[in-house]
């Protein structure tokens, strides 16, 4: 199951955060709404409801999130450059995931979304300075101070988190 569940693992971001690393980490974003899309572009409405997992959100529910996780992200860098260290707004993912729309909404409405998404973050997050990038918010689960340097990371990780269990099913059950 914690395979299923984290099949590239948990966020590894390094302690020493390089010029190099967020440019690679920016790249993985740019990159995932065509590469996600290219993806499940040949599924039917019976495969997109499939949970990944026992227990897991369906592919639909998947590429839904992504564009609720991602939109709630690039709000949060809006924030963390307009305020002093702000306490993030922390959403219930997982009973977003069970809203109608999350459900059965065709998922060319996130794809497209975070088409448009993505090419404006990338867009915002390349004309950020080193001071910039150190600025942080607070997460409301521990108080934990995150850098938006680190939060590049950890949603660079996340598209390839939920690329991997979209992934990993089709191959599972041979629709690759």
């Amino acid at each position: 199951m914690n395979d299923l569940r984290y099949p590239i693992g948990k966020p590894d971001i390094p302690n020493e955060i390089t010029t190099e690393v967020i440019d690679k980490w920016i790249l993985t974003l740019a990159e995932f709404p065509t590469k996600l899309e290219v993806l499940v572009q040949n599924l039917t409405q019976d495969q997109l409801d499939t949970p990944y997992r026992n227990g897991g959100w369906t592919i639909r529910q998947v590429i839904h999130h992504c564009a609720d996780s991602h939109h709630n992200s690039y709000t949060r860098f809006k924030w963390t450059l307009t305020e002093d260290k702000p306490i993030i707004k922390a959403y219930y993912e997982d009973r977003w995931a069970e809203l109608f729309d999350s459900k059965s909404a065709p998922i060319q409405f996130s794809i497209n979304s975070l088409k448009a998404l993505h090419a404006k973050w990338v867009y915002f997050l390349q004309g950020l300075n080193e001071e910039d990038l150190n600025s942080i918010f607070i997460h409301p689960d521990g108080n934990e101070e995150v850098s938006l340097k680190e939060n590049i990371g950890i949603y660079a990780w996340h598209c390839n988190h939920h690329y991997a269990h979209i992934e990993h099913l089709l191959i599972r059950k041979n629709w690759m």
